[in-house]
């Protein structure tokens, strides 16, 4: 569910059209709902009801707007962070460092000395050579580091292949059948506290078989590892769990997932850990964009939007779909392929797709936007660095300006021997 519908003919979020937006903060912008983003962390909450002791970490990476993670720590959330930048922005929002789990491939020494100073609940040890230098560093320290060992199960997402992270020859985690051996020769370390053990497979998960398969395999390592000596007091099952992007998209609920996990967990008697990001955040927020032509074609006629690939680079990166839709329909359909106006081929959207009927001047949105939109954008093109807004009831305000062009030509330096460029006369 998410609060973006129409109103008197034009689309709202919450009690605030889009109309209104558009014209006080310009285009393109992306727009987030606040009671969305509550009702996602409740609604994902709920389905663990019968999880016994959860942990909930909201995935900083799907949207790591300060004001969002703001709203999540209100909701009871800690925060699953890939890089110091993202742990200062779970700590500027208010985020207990206690509740902030680190997880990610290439942690530096400088970020693990930052985690241990922070004081934060979690590392995700991702090879073994990690867990010796955390160690060393928290020992150095006169502290303790809390991890656990994230272990590949080998098992294929059924997701796309960029967004897959849980397969042998994916990056990520340790292979399952080396972690009892690692885990032998990590936990004795002084500086270390190794607690239990992690698992991630991919993101937009429609499958739960896929899931469960997983979770039964890293459940009978947690199992041998305690057999074998180990305090296993919590399991890290990462997240990925989908969200619809286009009708007839048939997804597990939180529910449905939930009741999967009690099942398949049952008898652990762990803390579960949980990084919920794009389930959250996906449906919560649109990209706003105005469309700037409608350039007639071979066979389909291109709108031409002034939103780009460097604004939303899903569909360039994945194909991804994200629906299409006038803010003002006026009924009429038209079958049209929908482009930004970035110097490469790959900035399309859609090709020959069923949209609203739109003409240049008339505002549209890309919907299901709030989950790797904003985050994943650049400057290419020296175009701004697109703006967010969150809306909240009746009121919105912006909570990251539009960055222009010249903002950030400005910070960029000619080296002194290079000399003016002539001009010619």
């Amino acid at each position: 569910m998410n609060h973006f519908d129409y109103r008197d003919g034009v689309l709202h979020c919450e009690d605030v059209a889009l109309t209104r937006i558009a014209e006080e903060v310009g285009t393109p912008v992306y727009v987030y709902s606040t009671a969305t983003f509550r009702r996602h962390a409740q609604v994902f909450r709920d389905g663990l009801k019968d999880c016994g002791r959860v942990h909930l970490a909201y995935a900083i990476k799907a949207n790591p707007n300060v004001a969002v993670l703001r709203v999540l720590a209100d909701e009871g959330y800690g925060a699953d962070v890939v890089s110091g930048g993202e742990m200062a922005r779970a700590l500027a929002a208010g985020i207990p460092a206690a509740d902030i789990v680190f997880s990610g491939v290439g942690k530096t020494r400088a970020e693990l000395a930052r985690g241990i100073d922070e004081g934060i609940g979690q590392f995700n040890l991702e090879l073994e050579e990690e867990g010796v230098v955390l160690a060393a560093i928290a020992h150095a320290r006169g502290t303790t580091a809390p991890a656990v060992l994230r272990v590949n199960p080998d098992v294929d997402a059924g997701t796309h292949a960029k967004i897959s992270t849980g397969r042998a020859e994916n990056k990520f985690g340790v292979p399952i059948d080396q972690a009892p051996a690692m885990f032998d020769r990590l936990a004795p370390l002084d500086g270390l506290a190794l607690r239990g053990v992690a698992c991630h497979i991919g993101s937009q998960l429609s499958d739960l078989s896929r899931l469960e398969e997983a979770y039964r395999r890293i459940g009978q390592l947690a199992a041998e590892l305690r057999a074998a000596g180990h305090a296993i007091d919590r399991v890290d099952l990462g997240g990925g769990l989908g969200v619809p992007y286009k009708a007839g998209d048939v997804l597990p609920s939180p529910a449905d997932y939930g009741a999967m996990v009690a099942r398949v967990t049952q008898g652990w008697d762990v803390e579960l850990m949980f990084e919920p990001g794009r389930v959250i955040a996906g449906n919560a927020g649109v990209l706003l964009t105005e469309v700037i032509w409608v350039k007639p074609g071979v066979t389909n006629p291109y709108v031409i939007v002034d939103a780009a690939m460097n604004d939303l680079a899903r569909p360039a990166l994945y194909d991804a779909w994200h629906d299409f839709a006038a803010v003002e329909p006026d009924g009429a359909q038209m079958t049209a392929n929908i482009a930004g106006p970035v110097c490469e081929s790959g900035d399309t959207f859609a090709m020959g797709r069923e949209i609203d009927r739109v003409e240049s001047g008339d505002l549209a949105v890309f919907r299901t936007a709030g989950a790797y939109g904003a985050t994943m954008a650049s400057t290419y093109n020296s175009r701004d660095l697109v703006p967010e807004v969150l809306v909240d009831g009746d009121r919105f305000a912006v909570v990251a300006d539009r960055i222009a062009a010249e903002t950030i030509l400005a910070a960029e330096r000619v080296p002194e021997w290079l000399t003016p460029a002539k001009v010619a006369g």
